[in-house]
């Protein structure tokens, strides 16, 4: 896992061109031969997930499977298709590079990629698609890939974790039956914190869950100043905990939110277009 400082959001790659990149003209003429979508995914299993494991590989089959199909019925010819698939696996490669959001930068990568493929400016670019069948393909990325970002990303990205240690300024260290002691205590509180988070507020104005939090409880160990130093640091800590966890819901809510408006503008922008 990486350090907490090394997560950021990565600048998409320059978009090149990616015809015959990962579907070769054989793979696209077995495609073109076959109706069924098993042998579909079969085929594109093959060429672009073999060591992908699952669940993981079934999702990336039924995504590319979906771009095929879009591609049959659009009467996109080999080479279209090719580059179509490419487009799309890039952008996702590009958005499972980090576990933050980076819904803009994806789109945009994917923009710049169907540019790529949409002006003849040799040997930056080719003129594959045109006008309508860009609009088209942006459509279809914007009803798929888009509107199903988050499970992607959870899918496919490693879940962040903050690890959290204190070290108290004045205080000696603690011996090996302390530390045991100290850290039972934790794991009480980290699990009792657990139980709270999923508790409703009703259940929560009934129970009366016990709270193992100081160190006074513990019959076999009397109150000192360590203790009651340990006892306030954990309240505080807890605190503090829950109230970062309230603003984490606030966050993804608002992201929730601002995609929802971005998908607007751009479906919006899409229909001013047509």
């Amino acid at each position: 896992m990486k350090p907490f400082e090394e997560i950021r959001v990565p600048q998409p790659p320059r978009a090149r061109v990616l015809l015959w990149a990962d579907l070769k003209q054989s793979d696209l003429e077995e495609l073109e031969r076959t109706k069924s979508i098993p042998e579909i995914e079969r085929i594109l299993c093959r060429a672009l997930v073999p060591d992908v494991p699952e669940p993981k590989r079934r999702i990336l089959l039924e995504l590319y499977t979906n771009q095929v199909l879009l591609c049959k019925e659009k009467h996109f010819n080999r080479e279209q298709t090719s580059v179509l698939i490419s487009i799309v696996k890039n952008v996702h490669q590009f958005n499972t590079e980090t576990p933050l959001n980076n819904t803009d930068h994806c789109f945009n990568y994917c923009s710049e990629l169907l540019l790529c493929h949409s002006v003849r400016r040799p040997p930056f670019s080719i003129d594959l698609f045109n006008a309508d069948q860009v609009t088209e393909i942006l459509t279809n990325f914007i009803n798929t890939y888009i509107r199903h970002y988050f499970l992607y990303k959870y899918i496919f990205t490693p879940e962040v974790h903050l690890d959290l240690s204190l070290s108290y300024v004045g205080i000696p260290e603690l011996t090996g039956e302390e530390e045991i002691a100290r850290s039972e205590i934790a794991a009480d509180d980290a699990r009792e914190f657990e139980r709270e988070i999923v508790m409703d507020e009703d259940q929560q104005s009934a129970a009366t869950p016990i709270m193992k939090t100081t160190e006074t409880d513990n019959p076999k160990q009397g109150s000192t100043p360590k203790s009651e130093v340990r006892t306030i640091v954990q309240k505080e800590v807890r605190e503090e905990v829950m109230r970062l966890n309230a603003q984490l819901q606030k966050r993804l809510q608002e992201s929730a939110e601002q995609l929802n408006g971005v998908l607007s503008k751009l479906e919006a922008n899409i229909q001013v277009i047509k």
